[in-house]
């Protein structure tokens, strides 16, 4: 174990277990000190001089910070490690060909409680949140202080009231996380059914919830499929799943209802592959997920949705098709829908109905813009293949597909701001099948 430079009034320690160790002392002069001893000893001599090493009362010596970043879903490339003033520099770490290299997560240990850390990230835009979010226990995460931003980097400051803390671009949502939320929901609602989606391409599980409240074996007249997280990084995306799968199974009475009128399938996390080792998916070679909608997908998580929808509309009872994500830096909540030239009357009339009914639900803390954009051939070149898109020009001409896209860098992008987004969308698809979309 190596002891870094630690400060304390007028006293700089350098140790080495096991090893010759010299101590330094500087007051008005300097007086160096070599000597071979245990470091027990070397401790209680210390103690008896009365030097007080490191900045915690009671504490032999200052802790070392240590970042690892070695588990589901972290990413940290450590750049600077600076043990006196606090200070932790870092980037994503690189993956090539694995999409935009914006996703960081690490865990931070030697902390002292009650000190507080420095952290300088970079690079922006898309790496570099207003707020941060950081966890003291893995599971609860909150938002930093606002950053500063210094060109293309940003450096939070952060009081941490523990010995160690995770620190992420934004609240992390794993595959394990997907896996424990679809059984979750299982065991609380006897309607909602646990399945594999697929094996992703690396061989990963990607778990899904099917919700189907019969009535006398007859299937619920409407199919809505909800997917989130097509671009790994998007982590508030898959949040907004739960939020809406979580009220899905509640005994909230539009809840119950909504649950004997529409099918639903929910994968909240479709990317795990890229999601489980940090990296950021966007873009990835040859094309990420939501340029992957074609006749003969890339992706098996893909190819499994396109197969549930195809039954569904085969079976004449899917209607609804959204499509979860996270937008550019300084973009508010809105929906993308397809061009207005692929739809027909009862297809346009159809997205009005359903962006009303949201617009009336999603009303904050992350309200939804009134303003609805259309990716088409201008937007991208593959835009027939992003998934909207595709199921627009593969279903019944009266189906609604929309992608919706949450605001990630705002106070009140939080795991509750996302969640809430989820309930709010929720209650939007019980607003909107009130109404018999099929009806011409």
């Amino acid at each position: 174990m190596t002891l870094k430079s630690c400060s304390t009034t007028g006293c700089n320690i350098l140790a080495r277990c096991g090893a010759t160790i010299r101590f330094r002392f500087s007051y008005c002069q300097r007086l160096k000190v070599a000597a071979k001893a245990p470091l027990a000893l070397l401790t209680g001599m210390m103690l008896a001089a009365g030097v007080l090493v490191g900045p915690v009362p009671g504490s032999a010596f200052a802790a070392e910070l240590r970042v690892t970043a070695d588990f589901e879903g972290g990413s940290a490339k450590v750049e600077t490690l600076d043990q006196e003033n606090r200070l932790v520099r870092i980037s994503p770490a690189p993956h090539a060909d694995r999409g935009w290299r914006c996703w960081w997560y690490f865990k931070l240990t030697g902390i002292d409680p009650g000190q507080t850390i420095t952290l300088d990230v970079g690079e922006a835009p898309w790496a570099t949140p207003d707020r941060a979010a950081y966890s003291l226990d893995g599971r609860m995460w909150q938002q930093t202080a606002p950053g500063k931003r210094d060109g293309r980097r940003i450096v939070y400051q952060q009081r941490i009231d523990a010995a160690e803390a995770w620190f992420a671009w934004g609240p992390p949502f794993v595959p394990s996380d997907a896996a424990a939320l679809c059984k979750l929901a299982a065991q609380q609602c006897r309607f909602a059914q646990q399945f594999e989606l697929c094996r992703s391409r690396e061989g990963r599980s990607t778990p899904a919830v099917r919700i189907c409240q019969t009535t006398d074996a007859q299937p619920p007249p409407y199919g809505v499929v909800v997917i989130a997280r097509q671009h790994a990084w998007e982590s508030g995306s898959s949040w907004v799943a739960r939020g809406l799968l979580e009220w899905l199974i509640s005994d909230q009475p539009e809840a119950i209802a909504l649950r004997k009128r529409a099918e639903f399938v929910v994968v909240p996390l479709m990317d795990v592959d890229n999601t489980a080792i940090g990296a950021g998916g966007k873009e990835q070679k040859p094309h990420d997920h939501n340029r992957d909608w074609t006749d003969e997908p890339y992706f098996p998580a893909v190819a499994a949705v396109q197969k549930i929808i195809r039954q569904m509309d085969s079976e004449g009872r899917f209607d609804l098709f959204i499509d979860l994500h996270n937008p550019a830096a300084n973009d508010p909540t809105f929906f993308f829908a397809s061009p207005k030239e692929l739809l027909n009357q009862i297809g346009q009339r159809n997205l009005d109905r359903f962006v009303a009914a949201a617009k009336a639900e999603i009303t904050g803390p992350l309200p939804l813009s009134t303003k609805t954009r259309e990716s088409g051939a201008g937007y991208d070149k593959r835009w027939q293949a992003i998934s909207k898109n595709w199921v627009t020009q593969n279903t019944r001409k009266h189906v609604v597909a929309v992608t919706l896209e949450t605001a990630w860098n705002t106070p009140h992008s939080t795991t509750e701001g996302y969640l809430t987004v989820g309930r709010q969308l929720a209650k939007a698809i019980y607003r909107y099948l009130q109404g018999d979309p099929r009806q011409d």
